[in-house]
C-alpha cells in the first residue's frame, strides 16, 4: 500500500497518552510506520486540537514545549489548511453524513489530501467517502 493515511486527532493524542495502556502503543507504532513510510498528512485542526488536549486535557499532559515540538514536526507533513474550499466540503459532508461540522472538517481535510484512509477512533470504521476510506485502528 502506498497511498497517503491521514490522522486523526485522537490518533495523536493516544499516541502522547500514558493512560491508556493498550491504544497507545498501537498510535505509536501506526505513526512510526507513517514517517518511516512517509505517507502520513493531516491538517491544521488536527494539529491544534492535538496541542490542546495534550496540554490542558491530559493528566498527566505534556509540557507546552514538549506538545510544540511535536507539532512542528509534524509541519514537515504539509498539513491541509482549512480554506474555504475545505469548509465548502465540509458543510457538504456534514449534510450527506450527519457528521458533526468538527468531524465533516476532518473528513474534508482527508479528502483534499487525497488520502486513501483515514485513522480516526470517532468515525465509522469502513465506510468509504469520495475515495477515503475511514479505519479504526484500535
Amino acid at each position: 500500500m502506498s497511498g497517503k493515511v491521514f490522522v486523526d486527532t485522537n490518533i495523536l493524542v493516544y499516541s502522547c497518552d500514558a493512560s491508556e495502556p493498550l491504544k497507545s502503543p498501537v498510535a505509536r507504532n501506526r505513526l512510526e510506520q507513517l514517517w518511516e513510510e512517509r505517507r502520513g498528512c493531516l491538517s491544521y485542526q488536527v494539529l491544534n486540537e492535538f496541542y490542546v488536549t495534550v496540554t490542558a486535557k491530559l493528566s498527566p499532559g505534556l509540557d507546552p514545549q514538549e506538545a510544540r515540538e511535536i507539532v512542528r514536526s509534524l509541519f514537515a507533513w504539509r498539513p491541509v489548511p482549512l480554506d474555504h474550499a475545505a469548509i465548502e466540503r465540509a458543510w457538504r459532508l456534514a449534510d450527506r453524513y450527519s457528521f458533526s461540522f468538527w468531524d465533516a472538517l476532518i473528513v474534508s481535510a482527508a479528502n483534499l489530501c487525497e488520502a486513501e484512509i483515514l485513522l480516526s477512533e470517532d468515525l465509522q470504521g469502513g465506510l468509504e467517502i469520495d475515495g477515503t476510506r475511514i479505519e479504526n485502528p484500535f
